[in-house]
């Protein structure tokens, strides 16, 4: 049987060429789209197609040419080179970046979204307006280019003297938010809009479009600056509209000044979708490759959001704080967040938050979204978070133990009654309702997990039926329900079994991976040590801590339970045993929850996501392109469908 779901090369190569052929189809559609002046879909979906791309196929060849121009104008090669930027889409990946190139200063202009033209010039007087195109060869659009603003015809000085300059300028022609509400609101946005007018036949609308310039290459030996800033300078001086430039001493600085546009970009009169980031010297040789390396697009995300740190707010779960930050609302992937976790105080701490700062706000492909940087601008107006010192519910003072800020009591009543809850949430004791567990804990009736077994109808029946209903006899049979649900949890998985202790981190996907790595009997869990915890794969030393002495601290009633009320069911054993499922998609012959069952009972685990030591991936959608598909196939994990899935339990 094992033979079967070995993993098949020539299979999972045969899943890869099929993507890899459908991303270069659907990139070459969506080039010719955009530069036909139609794009239709966003940059950040066409940047995920090209991303994916580069992931199966590094080396494929449609990752190192440009794209192509429509046919409605005559072809002219370019002056200066016109490749594609390498680009990052996060702080991590920039510094990635930085980390192999070193400069004393990185200059930093705005990366423009609109449409490339290059402008050419011959002894001072243009003669021709080239787009894109390949990046070697473009559309020639000068009389279009000549009714747009910020064109020049001709390149004067400061004494209206002709310049000798003979080569190209290049800039991006955009529409302005303005414009486009006025007149073009029709179209998606202004970038499909000013790439559609430019390169119409007839030139209409054209007026309406602005060049921004920030290069320049002469086509003589001598060019009429020495650096970057120099050039921008000189282009500025000579006429062109030109983007802000910021020197930053370091690449952190490039960061914080990001997260600053970021969050003013909105004022901005035209669309910007990252950062272009340079150094100081003009690298002629790396800018005539395709893809420049000493270059970088420091890229937007629909996913980033800045915004003012107004207060910590402190989230109780158990015994635990865990602190939460309430900034001004931001939109983040269609949604509005105003609070996201600081997950601990040393996370908190190592960010610098303070009351009044800017926050960098992210949510890539997370549910929750979280604090990924903080921005200090005015540090005289921020004030720091205060952090609690005493148990709001016991008293007791409060452990900073940096990785968590706990309550250390464990006969505090708000952790006895938030390990009740946890235990009757993770056993699935269905009529076991909340209200009616607060109820019993409040009453003193239960005060511990064993307690719940010891309850009877006759204990349950006030709080079902009145006085008179009980003087009258009657039977409740909301209590009956209730015991009888409580009764049938007797024989449990130890997975299911620990996590329903609720020690910090420890839920049954956790304990599984303890299970996988010998650890398959309550006592083994007991003899434990954290040095042998922290080598299983997804735990470290912080959480192999936290388990261990949850471990230790539960111990007593763990026993209890085990030896008198709780059938552990032996969790070694089984055709599944060591082998771990990942669930996605739709199942045809059952619902999820009931194939993760399947799973355990047969001694295997179940993940939520896609890792390394994942054994199989199941899916009907097995030729899909989703993240989950192509991590699976990055890692060699075999991907099944539902049918292979039960072929393998016997099925």
């Amino acid at each position: 049987m094992n033979d079967l779901f070995d993993v098949n090369e020539a299979a999972l190569e045969s899943k890869k060429a099929l993507r890899v052929k459908e991303l270069v189809s659907l990139i070459k559609r969506y080039q010719k789209s955009y530069y036909d002046g139609e794009g239709e879909i966003s940059d950040a979906e066409f940047d995920r197609l090209w991303d994916e791309l580069k992931s199966l196929d590094p080396e494929n060849e449609i990752l190192k040419k440009i794209g192509a121009d429509s046919g409605n104008f005559a072809k002219l090669r370019h002056v200066m080179p016109m490749g594609s930027q390498e680009k990052a889409a996060s702080p991590e990946q920039f510094l990635a970046w930085a980390e192999k190139h070193v400069y004393k200063e990185y200059l930093v202009e705005f990366k423009l979204d609109g449409a490339s033209l290059e402008l050419q010039y011959e002894h001072g007087t243009l003669v021709h307006a080239v787009t894109r195109g390949d990046g070697t060869v473009g559309d020639d659009i000068t009389v279009n280019a000549k009714k747009m603003q910020g064109v020049l015809s001709v390149l004067v000085d400061s004494d209206f003297n002709v310049l000798d300059y003979t080569g190209g300028v290049r800039g991006e022609v955009i529409m302005t938010h303005q414009v486009h509400a006025e007149r073009f609101s029709d179209k998606a946005n202004c970038r499909n809009a000013a790439n559609g007018l430019m390169k119409r036949k007839d030139g209409d609308g054209c007026e309406y479009l602005k060049l921004i310039t920030y290069d320049a290459w002469s086509a003589t030996d001598t060019q009429p600056f020495s650096d970057e800033e120099e050039k921008i300078k000189w282009l500025k001086k000579i006429g062109f509209n030109v983007c802000p430039l910021f020197i930053a001493k370091n690449p952190q600085e490039v960061i914080d000044y990001r997260a600053r546009i970021m969050e003013e970009r909105a004022g901005i009169e035209y669309d910007i979708d990252g950062l272009v980031i340079k150094e100081r010297k003009i690298n002629y040789e790396d800018a005539a490759r395709n893809r420049p390396d000493r270059q970088i697009a420091f890229k937007f995300s629909l996913e980033e959001a800045v915004s003012t740190l107004r207060d910590v707010e402190w989230s109780i779960n158990g015994g635990t704080y865990t602190p939460v930050a309430v900034f001004d609302e931001v939109a983040l992937n269609g949604t509005v967040v105003q609070r996201a976790s600081l997950a601990n105080p040393d996370t908190m701490r190592s960010l610098g938050v303070k009351i009044g700062c800017k926050v960098v706000v992210v949510k890539r492909g997370e549910i929750i979204p979280k604090i990924e940087s903080v921005i200090h601008e005015r540090e005289d107006s921020e004030s720091p978070v205060k952090i609690p010192e005493k148990c709001e519910c016991c008293g007791t003072p409060l452990v900073d133990e940096g990785s968590r800020l706990f309550c250390p009591n464990k006969s505090c009543e708000k952790r006895i009654l938030h390990q009740i809850m946890k235990w009757n949430s993770v056993v699935d004791i269905r009529d076991l309702g909340e209200t009616l567990l607060n109820q019993l804990f409040k009453s003193g009736r239960v005060k511990s997990i064993s307690d719940l077994y010891s309850l009877t109808v006759e204990d349950l029946t006030p709080f079902f039926l009145n006085e008179e209903s009980i003087a009258n006899e009657k039977k409740s049979l909301g209590a009956q329900k209730v015991i009888k649900s409580i009764q049938s949890k007797r024989e449990l998985p130890l997975s299911v079994f620990v996590a329903g202790f609720d020690i910090e981190g420890i839920g049954e996907t956790t304990v599984e991976k303890l299970v996988s790595a010998g650890f398959n009997t309550l006592e083994k869990l007991f003899a434990m040590t954290e040095d042998e915890c922290a080598k299983i794969y997804g735990f470290a030393e912080t959480m192999a801590k936290i388990a261990v002495e949850g471990l230790a601290e539960n111990r007593e009633e763990m026993l209890f339970l085990s030896k008198n009320i709780i059938k552990i069911r032996q969790a070694d054993g089984g055709i599944l045993s060591g082998k771990s499922f990942c669930f996605t998609g739709e199942l045809f012959a059952m619902k999820r929850a009931e194939a993760e069952a399947l799973v355990k009972e047969n001694g295997g685990t179940c993940k939520s996501g896609v890792t390394k030591d994942l054994s199989y991936l199941v899916t009907n959608d097995t030729e899909s392109g989703s993240s989950k598909n192509i991590k699976a196939v990055k890692f060699g994990i075999p991907v099944i469908d539902e049918k292979q899935f039960l072929k393998l339990i016997g099925r």
